[in-house]
């Protein structure tokens, strides 16, 4: 089951997510990275090298947690979504959908990832003062 439509709109609309990692003792970093996002496939995908410290991280400790956020001061207009799950290496589907995203990246060599939702919360106060809707992955529930 996908997410709900204004998830997926939210999360196709931005390009830039803050990712954290940890390390397999618990120590935390995040890094700002650009990301496209699948919406058949509930994908978020992105590039990094595996000699970056979250690179590393990832590669120890598949779980990861990110956010997108709306930047505004206008209470009116928050917008904002936190997203827990795992981190697979991505394949050729993920590869094509950053490329068309990023088309200045397809003669880069390219470690591209794809983080595999299990919790999606988008915050949206364009619905309503703190309104949030809430995704689950199905077989998680």
């Amino acid at each position: 089951m996908l997410p709900d439509k204004r998830i997926s709109r939210f999360m196709s609309k931005h390009h830039v997510l803050t990712l954290a990692t940890s390390s397999k003792d618990g120590l935390p970093y995040c890094a700002a990275c650009f990301y496209a996002y699948d919406t058949l496939r509930n994908r978020i995908i992105f590039t990094t090298d595996t000699t970056t410290r979250h690179g590393q991280m990832m590669e120890r400790n598949p779980k990861v947690a990110c956010a997108v956020n709306l930047e505004t001061k206008v209470v009116g207009r928050v917008q904002g979504i936190q997203i827990c799950g795992s981190v697979v290496k991505g394949d050729s589907n993920d590869k094509e959908c950053y490329i068309k995203r990023f088309p200045y990246t397809a003669l880069a060599p390219l470690n591209i990832w794809a983080i595999e939702p299990d919790f999606m919360k988008l915050t949206d106060n364009t619905l309503g003062f703190g309104k949030k809707l809430i995704w689950n992955r199905p077989e998680l529930q």
